[in-house]
Protein backbone atom coordinates (compact mmCIF):
# COMPACT_ATOMS: atom_id res chain seq x y z
CA UNK A 1 0.00 0.00 0.00
CA UNK A 2 3.23 2.61 0.80
CA UNK A 3 4.21 2.19 -2.43
CA UNK A 4 1.21 2.87 -3.99
CA UNK A 5 0.71 5.93 -1.59
CA UNK A 6 4.38 6.85 -3.18
CA UNK A 7 2.86 6.34 -6.78
CA UNK A 8 -0.01 8.56 -6.02
CA UNK A 9 2.17 11.12 -4.61
CA UNK A 10 4.50 11.15 -8.00
CA UNK A 11 1.02 12.02 -9.79
CA UNK A 12 -0.45 13.92 -7.33
CA UNK A 13 2.84 16.47 -7.75
CA UNK A 14 3.42 19.88 -10.23
CA UNK A 15 6.42 20.01 -11.30
CA UNK A 16 6.66 23.04 -13.15
CA UNK A 17 8.29 22.03 -16.08
CA UNK A 18 5.01 21.43 -18.00
CA UNK A 19 1.94 22.86 -17.93
CA UNK A 20 -1.00 21.14 -16.41
CA UNK A 21 -4.63 20.84 -16.71
CA UNK A 22 -6.66 20.00 -13.64
CA UNK A 23 -8.64 17.77 -15.78
CA UNK A 24 -5.34 15.90 -15.78
CA UNK A 25 -5.83 15.19 -11.46
CA UNK A 26 -8.90 12.86 -10.39
CA UNK A 27 -10.58 13.95 -7.56
CA UNK A 28 -11.20 10.31 -5.99
CA UNK A 29 -8.89 7.10 -5.34
CA UNK A 30 -7.27 5.10 -8.39
CA UNK A 31 -6.19 2.31 -6.11
CA UNK A 32 -9.69 0.75 -5.94
CA UNK A 33 -8.40 -1.76 -9.26
CA UNK A 34 -5.42 -2.95 -6.53
CA UNK A 35 -7.81 -3.33 -3.45
CA UNK A 36 -11.42 -3.47 -2.76
CA UNK A 37 -13.11 -0.46 -1.41
CA UNK A 38 -13.49 -1.42 2.28
CA UNK A 39 -9.89 -2.77 2.25
CA UNK A 40 -8.27 0.02 0.47
CA UNK A 41 -10.02 2.68 3.43
CA UNK A 42 -8.56 0.04 6.35
CA UNK A 43 -4.69 0.16 4.47
CA UNK A 44 -4.87 3.92 3.98
CA UNK A 45 -5.58 4.67 7.79
CA UNK A 46 -2.50 2.55 8.89
CA UNK A 47 -0.73 4.50 6.41
CA UNK A 48 -1.88 7.47 8.14
CA UNK A 49 -1.14 6.03 11.42
CA UNK A 50 2.21 4.59 10.54
CA UNK A 51 3.30 8.19 9.18
CA UNK A 52 2.08 10.11 12.49
CA UNK A 53 4.46 8.51 14.44
CA UNK A 54 7.09 8.77 11.68
CA UNK A 55 5.96 12.39 11.47
CA UNK A 56 6.11 12.91 15.07
CA UNK A 57 9.87 11.59 15.27
CA UNK A 58 10.97 13.35 11.84
CA UNK A 59 9.26 16.88 13.97
CA UNK A 60 11.42 15.72 16.49
CA UNK A 61 15.12 15.77 15.11
CA UNK A 62 14.15 19.30 13.46
CA UNK A 63 13.71 20.76 16.39
CA UNK A 64 16.49 19.73 17.64
CA UNK A 65 18.47 20.02 14.80
CA UNK A 66 17.30 23.76 15.07
CA UNK A 67 18.67 24.79 11.44
CA UNK A 68 15.54 24.35 9.08
CA UNK A 69 11.83 25.23 9.08
CA UNK A 70 9.10 23.69 7.31
CA UNK A 71 5.83 25.70 5.96
CA UNK A 72 3.18 23.85 4.65
CA UNK A 73 0.33 25.36 2.65
CA UNK A 74 -3.41 24.10 2.58
CA UNK A 75 -5.61 25.32 -0.65
CA UNK A 76 -8.67 23.77 -1.08
CA UNK A 77 -12.14 24.79 -2.25
CA UNK A 78 -15.03 25.12 0.91
CA UNK A 79 -15.72 21.53 2.46
CA UNK A 80 -12.62 19.92 0.96
CA UNK A 81 -11.20 18.89 4.57
CA UNK A 82 -8.89 21.45 5.18
CA UNK A 83 -9.27 21.52 8.97
CA UNK A 84 -9.59 17.76 9.30
CA UNK A 85 -6.74 16.65 7.52
CA UNK A 86 -4.74 19.26 9.75
CA UNK A 87 -5.95 17.60 12.65
CA UNK A 88 -5.69 14.00 11.66
CA UNK A 89 -2.14 14.11 9.76
CA UNK A 90 -0.70 17.02 12.84
CA UNK A 91 -2.15 14.52 15.85
CA UNK A 92 1.08 12.94 16.61
CA UNK A 93 2.99 16.27 17.02
CA UNK A 94 4.69 17.99 20.06
CA UNK A 95 2.20 21.40 20.10
CA UNK A 96 6.02 23.15 20.91
CA UNK A 97 7.04 22.48 17.45
CA UNK A 98 4.38 23.36 15.44
CA UNK A 99 1.67 26.42 14.33
CA UNK A 100 -1.49 26.82 12.45
CA UNK A 101 -2.69 29.85 11.12
CA UNK A 102 -6.18 30.09 9.61
CA UNK A 103 -6.69 33.42 7.25
CA UNK A 104 -9.47 34.84 6.62
CA UNK A 105 -11.16 37.83 5.26
CA UNK A 106 -7.84 40.79 5.72
CA UNK A 107 -8.25 43.61 7.97
CA UNK A 108 -7.84 47.38 8.10
CA UNK A 109 -4.45 46.77 9.48
CA UNK A 110 -3.23 43.98 7.08
CA UNK A 111 -4.92 46.01 4.11
CA UNK A 112 -2.27 48.88 4.63
CA UNK A 113 0.62 46.32 3.97
CA UNK A 114 1.72 44.14 0.87
CA UNK A 115 0.01 41.38 0.22
CA UNK A 116 2.29 38.84 1.87
CA UNK A 117 2.95 40.94 4.89
CA UNK A 118 0.34 39.01 7.30
CA UNK A 119 1.60 35.91 6.17
CA UNK A 120 5.36 36.88 6.76
CA UNK A 121 4.08 37.54 10.30
CA UNK A 122 2.95 33.69 10.82
CA UNK A 123 6.33 32.05 9.25
CA UNK A 124 7.43 29.31 11.37
CA UNK A 125 10.72 29.76 13.45
CA UNK A 126 13.66 27.33 12.78
CA UNK A 127 12.85 24.36 13.96
CA UNK A 128 9.13 24.56 13.64
CA UNK A 129 6.61 23.04 11.44
CA UNK A 130 4.11 25.91 10.17
CA UNK A 131 0.85 25.52 8.87
CA UNK A 132 -0.85 27.81 6.93
CA UNK A 133 -4.77 27.45 6.40
CA UNK A 134 -5.63 29.24 3.44
CA UNK A 135 -2.52 31.91 2.54
CA UNK A 136 -1.37 34.58 0.55
CA UNK A 137 -2.88 31.94 -2.12
CA UNK A 138 -6.10 33.68 -1.74
CA UNK A 139 -4.65 37.07 -3.18
CA UNK A 140 -5.21 35.08 -6.71
CA UNK A 141 -7.49 33.18 -6.29
CA UNK A 142 -10.17 35.02 -4.31
CA UNK A 143 -9.11 38.72 -5.33
CA UNK A 144 -8.89 37.06 -9.30
CA UNK A 145 -12.27 35.92 -9.48
CA UNK A 146 -14.00 38.69 -7.63
CA UNK A 147 -11.45 41.65 -9.19
CA UNK A 148 -13.83 44.05 -7.61
CA UNK A 149 -11.81 43.42 -4.23
CA UNK A 150 -8.60 44.53 -5.15
CA UNK A 151 -10.10 48.49 -4.48
CA UNK A 152 -10.00 47.96 -0.28
CA UNK A 153 -6.21 47.31 -1.17
CA UNK A 154 -5.92 50.53 -2.25
CA UNK A 155 -2.91 50.05 -4.50
CA UNK A 156 -1.86 52.79 -7.13
CA UNK A 157 -2.89 52.19 -10.45
CA UNK A 158 -3.71 48.31 -9.77
CA UNK A 159 -6.00 46.86 -12.47
CA UNK A 160 -6.91 43.13 -12.90
CA UNK A 161 -4.73 42.85 -16.00
CA UNK A 162 -2.83 39.59 -17.24
CA UNK A 163 0.14 42.08 -16.46
CA UNK A 164 -1.02 42.38 -12.61
CA UNK A 165 -1.41 39.11 -11.97
CA UNK A 166 1.66 37.51 -13.97
CA UNK A 167 3.35 40.55 -11.47
CA UNK A 168 1.69 38.86 -8.09
CA UNK A 169 3.00 35.47 -9.29
CA UNK A 170 6.40 36.05 -9.67
CA UNK A 171 6.41 38.25 -6.12
CA UNK A 172 5.45 34.63 -4.66
CA UNK A 173 7.80 32.59 -6.55
CA UNK A 174 10.91 35.01 -5.64
CA UNK A 175 9.12 34.78 -1.89
CA UNK A 176 9.02 30.93 -1.73
CA UNK A 177 12.74 31.18 -3.51
CA UNK A 178 13.96 33.53 -0.73
CA UNK A 179 12.65 31.49 2.02
CA UNK A 180 13.72 27.95 0.33
CA UNK A 181 17.51 29.84 0.59
CA UNK A 182 17.52 31.01 4.52
CA UNK A 183 15.89 27.88 5.65
CA UNK A 184 12.06 27.38 5.59
CA UNK A 185 11.07 24.77 2.88
CA UNK A 186 8.16 25.35 1.77
CA UNK A 187 5.53 22.33 0.27
CA UNK A 188 1.61 23.76 -1.04
CA UNK A 189 -1.18 20.90 -0.66
CA UNK A 190 -4.17 21.93 -3.12
CA UNK A 191 -7.33 19.55 -1.46
CA UNK A 192 -8.81 18.77 -5.05
CA UNK A 193 -12.44 17.87 -4.14
CA UNK A 194 -15.44 17.63 -6.63
CA UNK A 195 -18.23 19.68 -7.38
CA UNK A 196 -20.24 16.76 -6.39
CA UNK A 197 -19.02 16.16 -3.42
CA UNK A 198 -18.73 19.39 -2.24
CA UNK A 199 -22.40 19.76 -2.65
CA UNK A 200 -22.63 16.02 -0.15
CA UNK A 201 -20.51 17.96 2.33
CA UNK A 202 -22.94 21.22 2.43
CA UNK A 203 -26.18 19.50 3.04
CA UNK A 204 -24.55 17.23 5.40
CA UNK A 205 -23.46 20.21 7.18
CA UNK A 206 -27.09 21.56 6.95
CA UNK A 207 -28.88 18.61 7.91
CA UNK A 208 -26.69 17.52 10.69
CA UNK A 209 -27.05 20.20 14.06
CA UNK A 210 -23.22 19.39 15.13
CA UNK A 211 -21.88 20.37 11.85
CA UNK A 212 -24.50 23.36 11.01
CA UNK A 213 -21.83 25.70 12.75
CA UNK A 214 -19.58 24.81 10.02
CA UNK A 215 -21.72 26.40 7.17
CA UNK A 216 -22.02 29.92 5.84
CA UNK A 217 -24.54 30.50 3.33
CA UNK A 218 -21.76 32.55 1.31
CA UNK A 219 -20.15 28.90 0.76
CA UNK A 220 -22.95 27.98 -1.65
CA UNK A 221 -22.70 31.71 -3.78
CA UNK A 222 -19.38 31.15 -3.43
CA UNK A 223 -19.67 27.34 -5.54
CA UNK A 224 -21.42 29.63 -8.32
CA UNK A 225 -18.18 30.48 -9.06
CA UNK A 226 -16.50 27.01 -8.99
CA UNK A 227 -15.54 27.08 -13.03
CA UNK A 228 -13.87 30.25 -12.21
CA UNK A 229 -12.10 29.51 -9.08
CA UNK A 230 -11.07 26.13 -10.99
CA UNK A 231 -9.16 27.98 -13.66
CA UNK A 232 -7.59 30.25 -10.84
CA UNK A 233 -5.85 27.51 -9.20
CA UNK A 234 -4.79 26.05 -12.73
CA UNK A 235 -3.28 29.47 -13.40
CA UNK A 236 -1.82 29.49 -9.92
CA UNK A 237 -0.80 25.71 -10.31
CA UNK A 238 1.05 26.28 -13.90
CA UNK A 239 2.67 29.83 -12.26
CA UNK A 240 4.06 29.27 -8.48
CA UNK A 241 4.83 25.44 -8.81
CA UNK A 242 8.45 24.66 -8.87
CA UNK A 243 11.57 22.66 -7.33
CA UNK A 244 12.14 24.77 -4.33
CA UNK A 245 8.19 25.09 -3.75
CA UNK A 246 6.56 22.19 -4.98
CA UNK A 247 2.57 22.02 -5.17
CA UNK A 248 0.68 18.88 -4.70
CA UNK A 249 -2.77 18.24 -6.01
CA UNK A 250 -4.25 15.65 -3.63
CA UNK A 251 -7.17 13.48 -4.56
CA UNK A 252 -10.01 14.73 -1.76
CA UNK A 253 -13.34 13.01 -2.10
CA UNK A 254 -12.31 10.05 0.24
CA UNK A 255 -10.89 11.84 3.28
CA UNK A 256 -9.10 8.84 4.42
CA UNK A 257 -6.75 8.52 1.43
CA UNK A 258 -6.33 12.14 1.15
CA UNK A 259 -4.75 12.12 4.80
CA UNK A 260 -2.50 9.23 3.82
CA UNK A 261 -1.33 11.35 0.75
CA UNK A 262 -0.70 14.45 2.86
CA UNK A 263 0.93 12.79 5.92
CA UNK A 264 3.50 10.52 3.31
CA UNK A 265 4.22 13.77 1.67
CA UNK A 266 5.34 16.05 4.90
CA UNK A 267 7.06 12.92 6.38
CA UNK A 268 9.18 12.78 3.23
CA UNK A 269 9.67 16.08 2.99
CA UNK A 270 10.75 16.73 6.41
CA UNK A 271 13.19 13.60 5.63
CA UNK A 272 14.78 15.67 2.86
CA UNK A 273 16.10 17.99 4.85
CA UNK A 274 18.60 15.34 6.82
CA UNK A 275 17.65 17.19 9.93
CA UNK A 276 19.29 15.56 12.67
CA UNK A 277 20.03 14.89 16.33
CA UNK A 278 23.06 17.35 17.21
CA UNK A 279 26.18 15.49 18.33
CA UNK A 280 27.95 16.59 20.96
CA UNK A 281 31.75 17.80 20.95
CA UNK A 282 34.09 16.51 23.06
CA UNK A 283 34.27 19.46 25.09
CA UNK A 284 30.38 18.36 26.03
CA UNK A 285 31.10 14.90 26.20
CA UNK A 286 33.44 14.82 28.98
CA UNK A 287 31.55 17.30 30.95
CA UNK A 288 28.30 15.11 30.34
CA UNK A 289 30.84 12.50 31.92
CA UNK A 290 31.88 14.13 34.98
CA UNK A 291 28.20 15.33 35.76
CA UNK A 292 27.16 11.46 35.20
CA UNK A 293 30.08 10.97 38.02
CA UNK A 294 28.66 13.71 39.82
CA UNK A 295 24.88 12.04 39.82
CA UNK A 296 26.28 8.34 40.72
CA UNK A 297 28.03 9.34 43.65
CA UNK A 298 25.15 11.02 45.60
CA UNK A 299 23.89 9.35 48.48
CA UNK A 300 20.72 7.85 47.94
Amino acid sequence: MLKLIDDSIDRCRVYGDNKVSLKDFSTTSNLSAKYPADEERTLAEQVLQECVVELADAQDRLYAADSWSLLVIFQAMDAAGKDGTIKHVMSGINPQGCQVHSFKKPSEEELDHDFLWRCVKALPERGRIGIFNRSYYEEVLVVKVHPELLKYQRLPDARPTKEFWSGRYKDIRKFEKHLERNGTRVVKIFLNVSKDEQKRRFLERINDPKKQWKFSAGDVKERQSWDAYMQAYEDLLNSTSSKEAPWYVVPADQKWLCRAIVSRILVQTVDSLNANYPKASEEQLASLEDCRSMLVAEES
